[in-house]
């Protein structure tokens, strides 16, 4: 019967087991035995000594070639004349007509030499047999031995003998071992020049941790990238591609290197293969930048040295100098470091700002740190909106002269409003004689989303949210971008995910300056830092989330970028919490005090109405923030928190409602008086 037919066994204390049938069973020893990593790492063994061996020939027979040949100065000649140096080109082509002058000479020489070899052998020959034969006529002489005449001349023949013997002993095994010797020399050279696919090259050879970039390296990366027209112009190369590149310069932790690429490639082939020129390079993907200069047809690489930027950068200024101040006009934030290690700097003067980013990869931390240098100038007012609510901006109590913090759509009422405060600053400022100077006004959203997405709608119709031309926040933002700057009224924004529908085309477009951590897409990052940005080099999405927290590529004349690009790489300086407070202590201590409004405490149990008309006393109108300060000193647990949009929600409708006069916000106490009359009348509840 045959081995292969399946029969039903029976446990002795169990159901009847069907065994494995034997082909079953060397199937699987024979994949085990194929995909055993002994087996693979014998198969790579074989395959690279093989191939040292096969481009080990290669290497010699084309040094031969290049040596008896006038290839080698055909290929410089070409890489000249690709490269545009036309001197270069014209020295090469004279060194090319140099060697074939003295090749022909050689040649030359070849044809008279077997003549001249025979007369040489000849004349040599006789002189020699004449020296054996007077040296034996002496030696004659000398013994009386008249036989010694031939002594020398025989001694000679059996040495020649003695050595065609010889010959004859070790033809044959040299025959033999030769060709091995052969294979061997060969294989040392390719050994030497590790030429062997990577697959096929030892672990510690094919990892290349830490290997410095070299231009062999570089070269090597890009004619590996699988683009034909760039192999095929550095094989042509009579200096393999050696002359595309630039110098390489330490820049940072890494190192920089301009590629000139050669005719028919384009520098978007070469930045849409970068993971690829990455792994060619032994780096990883967001270890190497490839950015676009101002010369035709370059790219510029950045490559990092391997794990650099997974180390932490140093502590912020804010945090190491307690003695540090700013200029709002003249200073620029201390923010982080550029990939070569040089402080980055921003400067903040007149510019709205945007900064966008995945959720939890230290947006608000970038944000503050702007933040909190620039309030280290006792000039600057704050009124902050934080639409998360979560504290992080809790430090500015007592900086900021309005701060709201939470994330309901009544504190998104509460940021619109008061970023409609700030367009009526604005509009005063701009009424006022010319050449008068305006303190910076910063007006900071942060979560700026949950304002734009906000479904809620005022008593006349108005979406508090959207882009439409009705909606609130927006029309308030847009009015800001338009003329703010030139009254120093700025609106700084920190949003999430950068879309069409959280973030508007009009509202991003309208920051000078533009940052953005890493996204998830290649369209948020056109969003978040616009077409010429992104074209330019600039990639965000590349960066990697929670590993790269605290990274910001930025789009802004604001900072120092690197002639020829568009954007520059900031690895921001990380202030936590604690430490922010810290700081912002320090910045109290340079003012004289200052009262920070809130949103309204809608459970007091108070007439808000009647109170504002208490407060007037014997004057016929006031100004909006005396107002408030009034409000304040009568009750400050039930007004101490209100801001201008409490004030003015309070008087909404009432006919007594706050309006500008001399380029000021007032309200009248006629207006109230009669607005009290009517509503004591109606017999109207009073607001609470």
């Amino acid at each position: 019967m045959s081995e292969n037919v399946v029969r039903l066994h029976k446990a002795p204390d169990g159901p009847a087991v069907r065994p494995v049938p034997l082909w079953v069973r060397s199937g699987r020893a024979v994949k085990q035995a194929v995909t055993h990593e002994r087996t693979r790492s014998a198969g790579r063994a074989v395959a690279r000594h093989s191939l040292y061996t096969f481009n080990g020939g290669r290497i010699v027979a084309r040094r031969a070639w290049d040596g008896r040949t006038g290839a080698r100065y055909e290929r410089m000649i070409r890489a000249a004349e690709a490269a545009g140096n036309l001197e270069a080109a014209e020295e090469w082509e004279e060194r090319l007509s140099r060697f074939r002058a003295a090749r022909h000479h050689r040649r030359m020489d070849l044809l008279q030499s077997p003549v001249d070899a025979a007369k040489g052998v000849a004349v040599g020959a006789g002189m020699s047999v004449g020296v054996l034969v007077a040296l034996g006529v002496v030696m004659a002489i000398s013994t009386g031995q008249v036989a010694d005449v031939v002594t020398p001349l025989s001694a000679t023949i059996d040495f020649i003998a003695l050595l065609i013997r010889i010959v004859q002993i070790v033809w044959g095994p040299a025959v033999t071992i030769g060709p091995f010797l052969a294979l061997l020399a060969l294989w040392s050279v390719g050994r030497r020049q590790q030429a062997a696919p990577q697959w096929a090259l030892p672990a510690n050879v094919r990892s290349g941790e830490g290997e410095p970039i070299t231009p062999s390296i570089i070269v090597k990366a890009l004619r590996d990238l699988g683009i034909p027209a760039l192999r095929n112009a550095i094989k042509e190369m009579g200096d393999a591609g050696a002359s595309m590149l630039g110098p390489i310069t330490i820049a940072g932790c890494g190192v920089e290197v301009d590629v000139t690429l050669p005719s028919g490639v384009s520098t978007i082939e070469v930045q849409n293969r970068r993971r690829k020129l990455a792994e060619n390079l032994t780096r990883h993907e967001h270890e190497v930048f490839i950015t676009i200069p101002q010369a035709a047809r370059t790219v510029r690489l950045w490559i990092a040295d391997s794990g650099a930027l997974d180390e932490p950068i140093g502590p912020s200024p804010l945090v190491t100098d307690e003695t540090l101040t700013a200029d709002y006009a003249k200073g620029k934030a201390p923010w982080g470091q550029d990939l070569r290690g040089d402080a980055a700097a921003l400067s903040l003067y007149q510019r709205h700002l945007l900064i966008t980013g995945l959720s939890n990869q230290g947006k608000t931390a970038a944000l503050r740190a702007l933040a909190l240098w620039l309030a280290l100038d006792r000039t600057v007012e704050f009124r902050i909106a934080d639409l998360k609510g979560a504290g992080d901006w809790a430090m500015f109590d007592g900086l900021a002269t309005v701060l709201i913090q939470g994330p309901t759509d009544d504190h998104v009422v509460e940021a619109t409003e008061m970023i409609e405060d700030g367009v009526a600053e604005m509009e005063r400022r701009l009424q006022a004689p010319p050449g008068t100077a305006f303190p910076p006004l910063i007006l900071l959203v942060d979560e700026a989303q949950v304002a734009f997405m906000c479904p809620l709608v005022d008593a006349d119709k108005r979406p508090y949210g959207g882009s439409k031309a009705t909606s609130r926040y927006f029309m308030a933002a847009r009015k800001i971008h338009n003329q703010g700057r030139a009254v120093n009224v700025l609106l700084w924004q920190g949003t999430q995910d950068p879309t069409d529908q959280n973030l508007p085309k009009l509202v991003r477009e309208g920051a000078h300056t533009r940052a953005s951590l890493a996204l998830g897409t290649e369209s948020q990052a056109r969003m978040a830092l616009g077409d010429k940005a992104v074209d330019g080099g600039a990639a965000p999405n590349l960066l990697r989330p929670g590993l790269d927290k605290g990274t910001v590529v930025v789009a802004s004349d604001g900072i120092a970028i690197p002639a020829g690009q568009s954007s520059i790489t900031v690895r921001t300086h990380y202030i936590d919490t604690d430490t922010a407070t810290e700081v912002a202590e320090r910045a109290k201590r340079m003012r004289d005090g200052v009262t920070t409004l809130r949103v309204i405490d809608r459970g007091e149990d108070r007439d808000p109405l009647a109170d504002i008309h208490s407060v007037f006393g014997e004057s016929p109108r006031l100004v909006t923030q005396d107002v408030l300060k009034r409000l304040t000193a009568l009750n400050e647990d039930a007004y101490g928190r209100w801001t201008f949009a409490d004030l003015r929600r309070v008087l909404d409708g009432t006919g007594a409602e706050p309006y500008k006069s001399d380029g000021r916000m007032v309200v009248a106490r006629e207006r109230l008086t009669r607005a009290l009359a009517n509503r004591d009348t109606d017999g109207s509840a009073s607001a609470s």
